[in-house]
């Protein structure tokens, strides 16, 4: 059966017609594909050929003494389809897009590779963003908000409480110690609203001032302590003929004990707290109090003025020029 089926297969039609082309068989494709491998080896090769200008006919004949050279015969057919196969890349495998189920598919069965680099990366990054927010970020934001609420909140409330308290000491009849307080009053305001903190704490420390200043009695008199000087002159730049003098002076409580007052210095308009400071006097009021010191180094006559309760600024009984100096 098997070659009676065989006989008749290998007969030619009875009707004289050409006989069917052939299939490549299995071993052409695989000496096709031993071609494409051989000209994939010699990359040099192949790319020199096929520079050139017959580089089908001179590639196929380099092909042939290579094959020749190790016993093996190839037929030219063979030979051609292996260079056009090249060029077709036709034995290359290209992968395909898996699509994103399919990586998502190709990430899952390789899990064990990446899944702990992966959770260890992002537990540094974890623990360096709480570092972070603890240590840095979240400190600063609460800064910021503990600054906002002071100055909306705190200051604003601390500076009228300060201002009350301040005018509640001054006297009915002391308009310069109101127009002081006000003023500092609205100046802590404004730093409130420019958000200017240290400007705000410093009116509210100048207004609490103010207040202790208020409720002092206290008494002025001329510096007359061994080694300090009780009295100093300035030449004008503008009067080089001519000289200032001042009294150095001192405000002191009912115990005895020396309190600052503000100050506003003529010589450059800076107001200060000081507990001595210099006032302008003429001339004979300097010498009679210079006179008094000379004798024994001891001023009988120190008290020259005070500053009441329920007033800022001091008053003196002696004659002044209403000016003051802070250094000397």
């Amino acid at each position: 059966m098997t070659e009676a089926t065989a006989t008749a297969e290998a007969a030619p039609p009875a009707d004289g017609a050409e006989p069917p082309a052939e299939k490549a068989g299995f071993d052409d494709v695989m000496l096709a594909m031993d071609v494409v491998d051989t000209l994939r080896r010699r990359q040099v090769m192949v790319e020199r050929e096929l520079a050139s200008g017959d580089r089908e006919e001179a590639l196929i004949g380099r092909l042939r003494d290579i094959y020749d050279a190790q016993g093996i015969d190839v037929p030219d057919a063979i030979l051609r389809d292996g260079v056009k196969a090249l060029e077709e890349k036709r034995f290359v495998y290209e992968p395909t897009d898996r699509g994103l189920q399919g990586r998502l598919a190709l990430a899952y069965v390789t899990r064990d590779r990446w899944l702990k680099p992966a959770a260890a990366i992002a537990g540094v990054a974890a623990f360096v963003t709480a570092t972070y927010q603890v240590g840095f970020e979240g400190p600063r934001a609460r800064a910021a908000e503990r600054a906002a609420y002071e100055l909306t909140e705190v200051l604003p409330s601390a500076l009228q409480d300060a201002r009350d308290a301040a005018l509640a000491m001054a006297a009915d009849d002391a308009d310069a110690a109101r127009a002081t307080i006000s003023a500092l009053y609205a100046n802590g305001v404004a730093a409130t609203e420019g958000e200017d903190k240290a400007a705000a704490e410093a009116a509210l420390a100048s207004l609490r001032a103010a207040r202790e200043d208020l409720s002092r009695d206290l008494t002025l008199r001329v510096v007359s302590r061994p080694g300090e000087r009780s009295g100093v002159y300035r030449t004008p730049r503008d009067a080089p003929g001519q000289r200032n003098y001042y009294l150095i002076v001192e405000a002191v409580d009912a115990t005895g004990a020396v309190r600052s007052l503000e100050i506003e210095s003529e010589e450059d308009g800076a107001r200060d707290r000081a507990e001595k400071w210099g006032v302008r006097v003429p001339q004979s009021v300097y010498d009679r109090v210079a006179d008094d010191k000379r004798d024994d180094q001891i001023i009988q006559n120190d008290v020259i003025g005070r500053k009441p309760a329920g007033r800022l600024a001091p008053q003196y009984d002696v004659a002044t020029a209403g000016g003051a100096i802070l250094k000397w």
